[in-house]
């Protein structure tokens, strides 16, 4: 199973990004995918990415500006239900880029 280190965002840092968190483990344990992730305010986004130790972000608030160096995915969809299968297709795409790396 290969394992991948998600930031999840939201305004927050809590309740909706560990809800979206959850939402996309059990989506990619399905699919052979393990992930681990951590929860963040907007704010801290861009310090933590650029701490290098994370594959690719998703969001459920705005994001400052700058150079994240991680693809970086809008969450709002899939956590209302009302874009589900958008999200894990773009999802799709990132982890098949990153499986070629």
């Amino acid at each position: 199973m290969k394992q991948y280190n998600v930031l999840s965002v939201c305004g927050s840092g809590t309740v909706t990004s560990s809800m979206v968190a959850e939402k996309l483990r059990e989506a990619l344990e399905e699919k052979g995918y393990r992930i681990t992730t951590t929860e963040a305010r907007p704010t801290e986004a861009l310090q933590l990415a650029q701490g290098g130790t994370f594959d690719f972000i998703t969001y459920t608030s705005p994001l400052p500006e700058g150079d994240y160096g991680v693809p970086v995915v809008n969450a709002i969809g899939f956590l209302t239900g009302f874009g589900d299968e958008e999200f894990l297709e773009e999802i799709d795409g990132v982890l098949a880029e990153l499986d070629k790396q």
